[in-house]
């Protein structure tokens, strides 16, 4: 059966260098995503390869 999800999101402000937000609006306009919904992606896909210290 088809389930309706909602993500839960905390409001959050970060600065980021201008050239970085910049070059991260035209990949979110060029493959019709948010800015916010590609910046959740970068995190989440930068923590599940991020190398664990010993």
């Amino acid at each position: 059966m088809f389930e309706v999800k909602k993500e839960e999101y905390v409001n959050k402000t970060f600065r980021l260098p201008i050239e970085l937000v910049e070059k991260m609006e035209i990949i979110a306009q060029n493959e019709k995503v948010s800015l916010n919904n590609l910046v959740v992606q970068c995190c989440e896909y930068s923590i599940k390869n991020l190398k664990q210290k010993k």
